[in-house]
């Protein structure tokens, strides 16, 4: 995928996750678009991991796996915080 098509896909899937965990007042749009890309990497390592397909276009399940790899990567970041 381009560059352009990641930033977008990140700013969904980070968004998304965002709205999913109730952070969403807390991160701005550069934050939305960063933590969907970190959790589009986190989510096809996950993926990966269990032997099933990661993040390889912009598609739906390409776009869950993300979203899941964010929501995790924000509630590793709570409990950090709250330790």
């Amino acid at each position: 995928m381009s560059l352009l098509v990641w930033i977008i896909f990140g700013a969904i899937a980070g968004w998304a996750a965002s709205v999913i965990m109730k952070t969403s007042s807390s991160q701005g749009v550069l934050g939305d678009i960063v933590l969907g890309i970190l959790g589009a990497i986190a989510g096809g390592f996950i993926m990966s991991s269990l032997g099933l397909e990661g993040v390889d276009d912009f598609s739906v399940y390409s776009l869950i796996v993300a979203v899941i790899g964010a929501v995790i990567l924000i509630w590793i970041g709570k409990m950090i915080r709250r330790s």
